[in-house]
């Protein structure tokens, strides 16, 4: 049995009816490039059964997403009222988060998922990177096609004897930019493990968790049988996925 890996999903309404909804682009990141088995994980908010999760799951993948992460949680005032939000997704990934991290359940995130990160273990967020005096304009372009909008935006520095670095073997990589938002102040605990040409964090993971972490601020999801960084970042998620189902199922019990 492969492992079982929890993609979070957000919230939308489709006419009159609210949905939980996951694109099948991460889906399918899951199956294809780590070969574990996916299972979306609602958005239940307050309802959230953290034993029950724990106690079914050997991985995470933290999607992106067209929403933010509510800047209360930082201590910020919304800056763009206009901008999505999704209360019900942040009640559930923050503090699932926080339990994952605790007891080494890998994660892989991305984009939102990478914020969300930051943001639950204490860190805070740029609301619009594009207003901040020596960054880029990492937003994608939306009056083009969907292949250019992920095609290669910019590249990325690999820290040199990271993990991302022994993940990859390269010191830097192009990546896609689709994200209006990004890390001002990282959480205790992170490590940097990329960072693009104006200095922004696009890489990092939780050098205090005993599991494997990793969350990236660009889209490796996006083709990713096409991509074989991208691959390279799923499989490493996808074998330590599959050694902590050994050890959650060998303990006989819930890692605690």
């Amino acid at each position: 049995m492969r492992p079982i890996v929890i993609v979070p999903a957000c919230t939308r309404d489709f006419g009159e009816h609210p949905y939980h909804a996951a694109q099948h682009k991460y889906v399918d990141a899951v199956t294809l490039g780590a070969d574990c088995a996916s299972l979306i994980l609602p958005s239940s908010g307050e309802s959230l059964d953290l034993e029950t999760i724990f106690g079914t799951i050997d991985g995470i993948m933290l999607t992106g997403s067209a929403s933010n992460v509510h800047p209360s949680y930082y201590s910020e005032e919304v800056l763009d009222p206009t901008l999505p939000q999704d209360p019900a997704r942040d009640q559930t990934t923050l503090p699932l988060i926080r339990e994952a991290v605790r007891r080494g359940v890998p994660i892989i995130a991305i984009c939102r998922g990478f914020q969300e990160m930051n943001v639950a273990l204490g860190g805070s967020l740029h609301q619009a990177v594009q207003t901040v005096v020596g960054k880029f304009d990492h937003r994608e372009k939306a009056e083009l096609g969907m292949d250019e909008q992920y095609g290669d935006a910019h590249n990325v520095t690999v820290t040199p004897g990271g993990m991302l670095e022994g993940i990859l073997g390269a010191a830097e990589i192009p990546v896609n930019s689709l994200h209006g938002q990004g890390v001002n102040e990282l959480a205790p605990g992170l490590s940097v493990e990329a960072v693009a040409e104006d200095g922004l964090v696009e890489a990092f993971t939780v050098s205090t968790s005993p599991g494997f972490t990793l969350a990236v601020q660009w889209h490796p999801e996006w083709r990713i049988q096409h991509n074989p960084y991208s691959m390279k970042m799923f499989r490493a998620f996808g074998d330590a996925c599959r050694a902590y189902r050994e050890q959650r199922l060998g303990s006989g019990s819930l890692l605690k």
